[in-house]
């Protein structure tokens, strides 16, 4: 039995949930698969999967397995990189993930300049608003906003952000300008209702204060609750990177500045392993060189 297969096939049964997906994955047949993991277990003289008729899990056994397996296969990937040369030389596939709006507008314009730069890469982006596991999901980058957890991971910082009240100059000059965080329960608000978005607005950094406000428009997207204020029909809440733009052209005007929450770090996240792969270290200067650049961060 190739015991390298073997660990890769049993990785990517316990990923997928399933011999089926495993096998299309792998390019192989179910029997397969089957086969290798049946063999596989008998080698070690332990079950590492539970199968049931809508998924396979991981035994306790098959957990810790799997953890050991993945970190094996990473080594012998670099190792292979190393002396195929791929550390001079970026290629392959890089896997990058970030918030979506952030994504769209601030990674994918360094994406596409280092796709330019570096012919032998293709890039997978995914730009999703929830927080990607960079080691279950397979990613080899991610742009973090927010305080980063403690973790084995190697994080770079590129900047911060805010968290502001906005509204459109035809607004303020209609429904007048609020100057203490409790003067929002006299203005129309429109509230984004993503992931982590609460009701209870927060200010200050020492003696914080919260507004509970009753938003009469509700988005589900942060661009529409963004519209709506630049057409001037109310106050909003949003992150500061999210309306650069409008605030640099005039469109939205930020309010209670001096009531904000302290700045949210931006971090640049990678697996860093023995050395990072030329593919990884390539994008993570180019893009730690874009970001800490770009004035809206700073």
């Amino acid at each position: 039995m190739d015991r390298w297969q073997a660990m890769r096939v049993f990785v990517k049964v316990a990923e997928t949930g399933g011999f089926a997906a495993a096998a299309r994955q792998l390019h192989m047949s179910p029997p397969a698969v089957t086969r290798t993991i049946s063999a596989l277990e008998n080698t070690l003289g332990v079950r590492l999967l539970t199968r049931t008729t809508r998924a396979v899990k991981t035994t306790e056994a098959g957990g810790r397995y799997l953890e050991d397996c993945r970190r094996i296969l990473a080594e012998i990937a670099d190792a292979e990189a190393s002396a195929a040369g791929l550390h001079a030389n970026p290629s392959g596939v890089l896997s990058v993930t970030g918030p979506a709006l952030f994504g769209q507008m601030h990674i994918l314009p360094i994406l596409l300049e280092y796709l330019d730069q570096y012919p032998a890469v293709t890039v997978h982006s995914v730009f999703v608003d929830r927080i990607v596991n960079i080691i279950d999901e397979g990613m080899d980058v991610a742009v973090r906003i927010g305080n980063l957890p403690a973790s084995g991971l190697s994080a770079v910082k590129v900047g911060s952000i805010r968290r502001v009240v906005c509204g459109s100059p035809s607004y303020f000059e209609r429904y007048g300008v609020p100057k203490v965080p409790s003067d929002l329960a006299g203005h129309r608000i429109i509230a984004p209702t993503g992931a982590w978005v609460s009701l209870d607005w927060q200010f200050g950094q020492g003696n914080r204060t919260s507004v509970t406000v009753h938003p009469r428009l509700l988005c589900n997207t942060n661009d529409a609750a963004i519209a709506a204020a630049e057409r001037g029909w109310g106050l909003t809440r949003i992150l500061s990177y999210q309306i650069g733009p409008a605030l640099q052209e005039g469109r939205l005007q930020a309010v209670l500045s001096e009531y904000e929450e302290r700045e949210i770090p931006i971090h640049v996240v990678h697996v860093e392993g023995r050395r990072a792969s030329a593919k990884v270290r390539a994008f993570v200067d180019l893009a730690v060189d874009r970001l800490r650049a770009n004035r809206l961060f700073n």
